[in-house]
């Protein structure tokens, strides 16, 4: 179980006693005795400190994998990234039921980061929900001709990494449709139906951002023709 879960779990625990107990009982007041709550902030300490820690081991998986990804399969500047990813799966949940927005934060501004750097447009595929629309720039919508449409992306409607997205962008808008040239799918999203037609697996190593099973993409022309086609 990732940190953040715990954290949250040891949370309801302590709500959970303080009904359960009521104020008046002796445990309630030795829970509010200057020991106890010296025990409790380092306890709230150690859990901040892992998690800190915990999301920069997911930044650098995601920017290894990415990174890689554009390494081996380059990418024309103005050209669409897009990404698909359950934040409750990296933390080691169920998608659509653990999520979390400080991973969907994190992975956001990693990925926006390394792209923004190369020219390309990210992406941000929000849950199905919200039937796997996108949060994309203004100026990518505006390239590409795709029509924008009226919803604002949350925790659990949309997803914390399109909220990430829509609310870090410059100019954001939402769209239905893409053809993104190359894209990554953290924890088994489903982001084939904004790829382009010819879809080429990646298999990266590590394949895993947290506890979330990754692969990547990449597109190709089609190769069209009969017997008399060349293709190099």
């Amino acid at each position: 179980m990732s940190y953040i879960q715990t954290g949250r779990n040891l949370v309801f625990v302590c709500i959970s006693l303080g009904d359960l107990l009521g104020s008046g009982s002796p445990v309630f007041r030795i829970a509010i005795s200057w020991n106890s709550h010296y025990l409790c902030l380092h306890i709230l300490k150690v859990i901040v400190m892992e998690l800190n820690s915990e999301l920069k081991n997911i930044a650098e998986q995601t920017r290894r994998i990415i990174t890689s990804l554009l390494d081996e399969h380059p990418m024309k500047r103005g050209s669409i990234f897009v990404i698909g990813c359950s934040s409750s799966e990296v933390a080691g949940g169920v998608i659509g039921k653990n999520s979390s927005e400080e991973i969907g934060k994190t992975i956001f501004q990693t990925a926006n980061e390394i792209l923004s750097e190369r020219g390309v447009f990210l992406a941000c595929q929000c849950c199905e929900h919200l039937n796997r629309s996108l949060v994309i720039e203004e100026a990518c919508a505006e390239k590409y001709g795709y029509e924008a449409v009226s919803v604002v992306p949350w925790l659990h409607g949309g997803g914390s990494f399109a909220t990430a997205a829509y609310h870090s962008f410059s100019s954001p808008v939402v769209v239905e449709h893409i053809k993104a040239s190359a894209g990554l799918d953290i924890g088994d999203t489903l982001i084939g139906m904004h790829l382009k037609d010819v879809a080429v697996p990646v298999h990266p190593k590590p394949n895993q951002i947290g506890a979330a099973h990754v692969v990547a993409a990449y597109c190709r022309p089609k190769l069209v023709g009969g017997e008399r086609a060349r293709y190099e």
